[in-house]
């Protein structure tokens, strides 16, 4: 898999450097306070398990599970979720967890639709943010790292299913997703 990479943005210590801040981030915004994480499926698994383990408050996981990209390197716009939240969010402490922020639209969609179960709060943190690519203005929360236009994969992301469990993020070969 190494040899379908073109180039590393992020190597494993510095995405550790990052979620550990953002983890401290975290446990002092929510002081006293259960989050309720929603982690994005399936991208968003391995940055929701290291941010959690960050964050010294009581927190509590469920999943949602939609898709607007397929076998593309780019976004749809059509939203489906594939996978409901098994948790109800009404008064609850809401942190979206996402892997990326492309164009906002499944986002977007993802936020209203919990706006709409009453949480107490809902707010959003994403690995990667690429907002020169976006569509929907969705606010933004907690930013990992913000990205320039490249497609990306590894550390949960991926292309065609592969590439998930890459220890780092990386810009793949254009024949790669070709």
């Amino acid at each position: 898999m190494l040899e379908d990479i073109q180039e590393v943005l992020f190597s494993e210590d510095e995405l550790a450097a990052r979620v550990k801040e953002l983890g401290l981030q975290l446990t002092h915004d929510y002081a006293g306070q259960e989050i309720l994480m929603i982690g994005v499926l399936r991208g968003a698994i391995i940055f929701m398990a290291d941010l959690a383990r960050a964050i010294q408050l009581p927190v509590v996981f469920d999943f949602m599970a939609v898709s607007s990209y397929g076998a593309s390197t780019t976004s749809t716009g059509v939203v489906r979720i594939l996978k409901d939240l098994d948790e109800d969010v009404e008064g609850k402490h809401v942190l979206i967890v996402e892997d990326i922020i492309d164009s906002g639209l499944t986002l977007n969609y993802l936020l209203e639709n919990l706006k709409s179960r009453n949480p107490r709060s809902i707010k959003i943190c994403t690995l990667l943010n690429k907002p020169e690519r976006r569509k929907s203005n969705v606010p933004v929360d907690y930013n990992g790292f913000i990205i320039p236009d490249h497609f990306v994969v590894g550390y949960g992301l991926d292309y065609a299913g592969k590439y998930r469990n890459l220890p780092f993020i990386g810009i793949p070969k254009k024949e790669v997703c070709e």
